[in-house]
């Protein structure tokens, strides 16, 4: 047995579906925000101080921030790709 779709079960559903979306699209941005941070914070280490230690950490923090930004990607696509089928499965 399937709820049409006017049903107030599949608008409640599409409309969990719809906030899953935006959470999804908030932590992406959110994983970009922190990757920015650590990049300023890797360059201005870079660019301000020349004591070993420091200039090695500002290195650090940005390879941490592209490695960041590298798995908030990874999940938004992941997690895309799984609200995509469930949205598929409330139209059937």
């Amino acid at each position: 047995m399937t709820a049409s779709h006017s049903s107030p079960t599949f608008i409640r559903d599409e409309l969990a579906v719809d906030r899953t979306v935006l959470a999804n699209e908030r932590t992406v941005l959110a994983y970009l925000r922190t990757s920015i941070t650590f990049v300023a914070g890797g360059f201005s280490l870079l660019h301000f101080f020349t004591e070993p230690g420091l200039f090695m950490l500002g290195w650090l923090l940005v390879g941490t921030a592209v490695f960041f930004f590298g798995v908030g990607l990874w999940r938004y696509t992941l997690m895309r790709a799984s609200l995509r089928c469930r949205q598929a499965e409330l139209l059937r």
